[in-house]
């Protein structure tokens, strides 16, 4: 198993930036790829962006290319989201996601039920 825990949320208001980061601990050797999800009230849980592991190739949902940055320090098992440019439709909360499937070489996954460790989620508002 996998222990993620999200840090970095709060209340902004439209424009601002904020930092979201993920801590992964326990069986990280296990980890393939890593992404963030958001869900907004009365809506499903989304994909935001992915990351793998090894490489380090990036997926965006199109609601965040060219505002959202995903990286990650691998020494220190920890994943980043730097948004930018936010607005009020990007509150939500923000999970945390692993996976250890390996899947295509390079190819990183966004789909909800390719990742088996969660967080517990951070929440983000925006405000206009």
């Amino acid at each position: 198993q996998v222990q993620l825990v999200e840090s970095g949320g709060g209340l902004v208001q439209a424009g601002d930036s904020l930092r979201l980061s993920c801590a992964a601990s326990g069986r990280t050797s296990s980890t393939v790829s890593m992404a963030w999800f958001r869900q907004a009230p009365g809506v499903d849980r989304v994909f935001v962006a992915g990351i793998r592991w090894d490489g380090g190739r990036t997926r965006y949902a199109d609601s965040v290319k060219g505002r959202f940055t995903i990286s990650r320090d691998n020494a220190q098992n920890t994943m980043y989201l730097q948004m930018n440019s936010l607005k009020p439709e990007d509150t939500a909360v923000y999970y945390c996601a692993a996976s250890s499937d390996y899947g295509s070489p390079g190819y990183v996954h966004n789909a909800l039920s390719s990742f088996d460790n969660w967080g517990q989620g951070i929440r983000v508002t925006v405000s206009s």
